[in-house]
């Protein structure tokens, strides 16, 4: 009889209480320092400096297809369970008004899980062009870029993690890899060996598209 009244008790006090949803938690993840090494391998030509928690290997396939030369390489944190795809093409042998329409399909196509799509046009001290995308939303790549030198060279960059795409849960790592792509940019160097493409030596206008 007694445990009857206190379980009634306690029901008359959770019925009265206010409900409170708890936020959904996730994993704290310790960041390293960012700290930098130099890919400047021989033949490649490109050069640029990356996270020393990041390692550098050739691509032998790009989301099953294979690519057309083998300066292709990806970016893979293990930490994080990530990526950067690099793919590099010269112009000339492709049309660079072609590459810079793919690289904006490429990035447009996520705009059906993307809240908003911000485009910022690259200008290194280098001599380094190109635009950066930031993709809001639960899309699969938050951050992409593509860089180009108009007349010889164009390289696209995106970050993939091999995880459902969460905006909340990816966030913060987001914005920490966000940090390693923007020194990669920096310091971003094109090897300019050989001579122009024929046709190819008056550079084009690099500019953001709505």
């Amino acid at each position: 009889m007694r445990a009857l009244f206190f379980f009634l008790i306690l029901l008359g006090i959770s019925c009265n209480s206010n409900y409170t949803p708890k936020r959904r938690g996730y994993f704290k993840i310790d960041f390293p320092p960012h700290q930098y090494q130099a890919f400047d391998k021989p033949g490649y030509p490109y050069t640029f400096e990356y996270p020393v928690y990041a390692t550098v290997i050739r691509d032998s396939s790009f989301f099953d297809t294979v690519p057309e030369n083998p300066y292709w390489i990806n970016i893979d944190f293990p930490r994080f369970n990530a990526r950067i795809y690099v793919s590099y093409k010269e112009i000339g042998t492709n049309k660079f008004d072609k590459l810079r329409d793919d690289a904006f399909k490429m990035t447009f196509k996520h705009s059906v899980k993307a809240s908003s799509i911000d485009q910022t046009v690259i200008q290194t001290p280098n001599g380094v062009g190109g635009i950066f995308f930031h993709v809001g939303g639960n899309a699969a790549t938050a951050n992409q870029f593509f860089l180009t030198d108009t007349t010889r060279h164009f390289l696209r960059g995106a970050l993939y993690f091999n995880t459902a795409p969460n905006e909340d849960s990816l966030g913060v790592v987001n914005a920490f890899l966000e940090k390693d792509m923007e020194h990669l940019i920096n310091t971003f160097r094109w090897r300019n060996t050989g001579t122009p493409s024929a046709g190819k030596e008056h550079p084009h206008r690099i500019a953001p598209r709505k």
